[in-house]
């Protein structure tokens, strides 16, 4: 049971190459497998974590991977949709690139300064991720996308700006960080509270 965390994780990539494999070959029916596949994604990613901490075996190795993860999932998803949709990513390029940028900065930062991969895993982060998989799933199904583009792209700027200051205002590298505001008792040491479903 102790290793169903880390075989959550690992099926992300399983995933991840199975959709990079339906987009590239655009196999019978693959919308509907794509969406199917980038929801489990979701599921598991928010499940190995709430598992790891009801079995103990929660580590801050178990967050890089998942961190890790999660990028790679999220490059394959997003690039074989964007591979299906080029027309819609010429049209907005400039914004997509806006967020893309803002992502490898945050990573920049963090190996700079601590030698290590982002793992803050903070609460608007998720609901980004979630905001990501709808407008994801809007543009798989529809090949275009309107509100739920714009509401993406405004969460993903805010929140790539917040991991950014968190990562420049930490003192140490942690784990599980809930939001910016809760930098300032990191650095103190102490104790934070956070959310059983969103984070840690």
């Amino acid at each position: 049971m102790k290793h169903v965390p880390f075989l959550l994780i690992y099926s992300r990539i399983i995933m991840g190459v199975l959709i990079g494999v339906l987009a590239y070959f655009q196999l019978n029916n693959y919308p509907f497998w794509i969406v199917t596949l980038m929801s489990l994604g979701l599921i598991t990613d928010l499940f190995d974590g709430i598992i790891a901490r009801k079995l103990g075996v929660s580590s801050d190795k178990l967050r890089i991977w998942d961190s890790n993860v999660d990028v790679f999932f999220w490059l394959i998803v997003i690039a074989s949709v964007f591979y299906l949709n080029v027309d819609f990513v010429k049209d907005n390029i400039i914004w997509i690139s806006l967020v893309i940028v803002l992502e490898i900065i945050a990573y920049m930062i963090s190996f700079l300064k601590f030698k290590k991969t982002i793992a803050t895993h903070s609460i608007l982060a998720k609901i980004w991720s979630l905001s990501l998989l709808i407008f994801l799933i809007d543009l798989t199904l529809n090949e275009n996308s309107n509100l739920a583009f714009i509401i993406c792209i405004v969460l993903g700027l805010i929140s790539r700006i917040e991991i950014n200051l968190i990562i420049i205002r930490l003192n140490e590298w942690a784990t599980d960080i809930p939001s910016i505001f809760s930098v300032p008792k990191i650095n103190k040491g102490i104790a934070i509270k956070k959310s059983r479903f969103l984070n840690s």
